[in-house]
């Protein structure tokens, strides 16, 4: 008998090894390799050296047009998408246990009722998917079930019934029979991935495939399958929170900052057409600590409430917790309201909380972060109708942001009297937009005088 050698293959990177090692020498990772038995010379001969009829093309002859898109019906999934799924497509949607992934994916195939959809499940019974399709109210005869987690019979029905679009749930549960590895293994997931990719762009059929995610919130598997598909959409939301963000993390039809928003109810998804009065809708007025931001996400402006609770610290070390707002740029901001501003954070405790669950990442919000502390130190309400927009720099300067306009426009759309923002922006704003002011500031002293009086 032929001594059989294994390898060991890393989970995060793919980096493959002789021995087992405790750190990656690839990604640097801590116990990510995984012991792998060797693909057997028969499926190497499958997918071995083939003679390629293709021939190389001059760029020149290359069709530019854009590729066909088909809308699902869901504004705010085909957002996120870039307008639409691309035929030959293959997109990979990762989130949480429990936050919604299969009925989302099963309220897009029913929505698409000119479309034969092929629901390819390895974890429910069919008894289970006709239970949530009841529980959304929607049924549709082009929607097709299939139980089975073996690839080769799943190729051999797509190859017999050429659907137009398939979902697969879960990626993890999937397997080839030609590899000793177990389903949901670092092999498994890697070549399924990969062999389901070849289907979708032989046969020019756009693929779901939805993703487990670990501990740490990235999808299960080895990172190398991110890189095989061409969408990688997050599906987030806190856990005691209805509203569920999309996100793409990586997009090669479209951008990557567009978001999705979602609140879930016993039907299912619903989408949330204007998500600032959504936000906004608990605020609290005449409260110290609490400030309006206009964040933009994507294209789209949200206006968001900052919070912001500043008491004298009990213990040695003031503590910093941000929720919802990097905790590095809420150290700098304080160290600036310091220096800057002359105020006295050394002996207190600050807690930020970005209303709503949601994250803010740009640093347009920055103004609004520190307009919300001073406003709980001082014990002094903001002004409610005012906005604040603007990044700060280490020099107490108020810097010019991005997209204004469509700031000022949001505001000016949900009633807002005020705004504040840099002085730069303020010749790319035209000052009648729906009777607000407009106002321009240089530095964090003039703009703590405007928003807090």
């Amino acid at each position: 008998m032929p001594k059989v050698i294994t390898k060991y293959v890393c989970q995060n990177c793919g980096y493959v090894s002789p021995r087992w090692t405790g750190k990656c020498p690839n990604c640097n990772e801590w116990n990510s390799f995984v012991e792998e038995a060797p693909v057997p010379a028969r499926v190497a001969r499958k997918s071995g050296s083939v003679a390629s009829k293709l021939e190389p093309v001059p760029l020149t002859q290359v069709d530019g047009h854009e590729e066909a898109r088909f809308v699902t019906g869901m504004s705010e999934f085909d957002r996120v998408l870039g307008g639409g799924i691309v035929a030959g497509s293959v997109i990979l949607l990762g989130g949480d246990p429990g936050i919604g992934k299969s009925t989302l994916m099963m309220q897009v195939a029913l929505m698409l009722k000119e479309k034969i959809v092929l629901y390819i499940t390895g974890e429910e019974s069919l008894k289970q998917i006709k239970l949530r399709a009841d529980r959304l109210g929607q049924h549709s005869a082009s929607v097709l079930l299939l139980p089975e987690t073996n690839l080769e019979l799943i190729i051999e029905i797509i190859e017999r019934g050429s659907p137009e679009l398939i979902i697969v749930d879960s990626i993890q549960t999937m397997f080839r029979p030609d590899l000793e590895s177990a389903p949901g293994s670092v092999g498994q997931v890697r070549e399924a991935t990969g062999l389901l990719t070849r289907i979708a762009k032989t046969k020019n059929i756009p693929m779901f495939l939805v993703g487990h995610v670990t501990k740490e919130g990235v999808i299960a598997g080895p990172r190398v399958i991110e890189h095989m598909v061409d969408t990688v959409l997050q599906f987030e939301g806190e856990q005691h929170y209805s509203y569920r963000i999309l996100r793409a993390t990586k997009n090669r039809f479209g951008s990557t900052n567009e978001i999705g928003i979602f609140e879930m109810h016993d039907n299912g998804m619903r989408e949330v057409k204007n998500p600032s009065e959504v936000f906004l809708s608990e605020r609290a007025y005449g409260t110290s600590g609490s400030t309006i931001v206009a964040s933009m996400e994507g294209t789209r402006p949200i206006l968001i409430e900052v919070q912001a609770l500043v008491t004298t610290t009990s213990y040695g070390l003031p503590q910093r917790t941000a929720t919802g707002f990097d905790l590095r740029r809420l150290q700098m901001l304080l160290a600036v309201l310091e220096k800057r501003g002359g105020l006295n954070l050394g002996t207190q405790d600050v807690f930020v909380n970005v209303a709503g669950g949601i994250r803010i990442d740009e640093p347009a919000a920055d103004l609004g972060i520190a307009a919300s502390i001073v406003s709980s130190l001082r014990d002094v309400p903001a002004d409610s109708q005012t906005v604040a927009v603007g990044e700060i720099g280490l020099g107490g300067e108020i810097r010019t942001v991005s997209h204004s306009e469509r700031r000022v426009q949001e505001a000016a759309k949900l009633g807002f009297k005020r705004i504040v923002v840099p002085k730069n922006n303020i010749k790319h704003v035209k000052q009648s937009k729906g009777g607000i002011e407009i106002i321009g500031v240089e530095s964090i002293t003039e703009a703590l005088k405007e928003l807090l009086g």
